[in-house]
């Protein structure tokens, strides 16, 4: 069988094709779960999988900390909390390969140096779009931003629903995991530390 698909939204002219080693993988999984790989409804979901799994992995592709290599320093004399909050986001657990799906929110408290707000937005998703547990992604995120941009304190709290509890095990729906990490003024000084939870509406 060929490794090429017809041409469509999935597999656009110009696309290298999926390997025919992991459309194979894909059929031999379907095959076991019970379906026919072989019937027509079927016949392209290997390659779709594949470019599919492809973009929800596309942080490996990447390095988030090239986010926040562009700073600005006038500032007007800020020097109070930054904050971006419900910063929605998707992952994969790397247990299960199932969905993980949340939101964040992201604060510095900088010295001398900002960054545009967006970039704190694609650090998160450089990180998340890899296999993951949402422990490691929260202090993925708050160690770039820590080693980065040196601010006085870094927060990073994720609240995230994971489909290998909601949709298979215990089956609980509606559960939310809440991870968080602080570092410098925000791990140090309780005030500040109660200031930023506050201003992400955890307080």
């Amino acid at each position: 069988m060929s490794s090429l698909v017809g041409p469509d939204e999935d597999n656009p002219v110009g696309k290298p094709p999926v390997p025919e080693h992991v459309q194979d993988a894909i059929r031999t999984l379907i095959e076991w779960t019970g379906d026919d790989p072989t019937r027509e409804g079927l016949l392209d979901t290997p390659a779709r999988v594949a470019r599919a799994w492809k973009e929800y992995c596309l942080g490996y592709t990447e390095d988030p900390s090239v986010h926040l290599s562009r700073v600005f320093e006038e500032v007007g004399g800020y020097n109070e909390i930054v904050l971006l909050k419900d910063i929605p986001f998707q992952s994969h657990c790397e247990h299960h390969m199932a969905p993980i799906i949340g939101k964040a929110a992201i604060a510095y408290l900088p010295t001398d140096r900002v960054v545009g707000i967006s970039k704190l937005a694609r650090v998160l998703h450089g990180f998340a779009r890899r296999l993951q547990v949402q422990e490691r992604l929260t202090a993925e995120v708050a160690d770039c931003i820590w080693d980065n941009l040196q601010p006085q304190g870094v927060a990073v709290v994720i609240d995230a629903q994971h489909a290998c509890m909601t949709a298979r095990g215990v089956r609980t729906p509606g559960v939310g995991m809440v991870t968080s990490r602080m570092m410098g003024t925000f791990l140090e000084d309780q005030r500040s530390r109660k200031e930023v939870l506050s201003l992400m509406g955890y307080g």
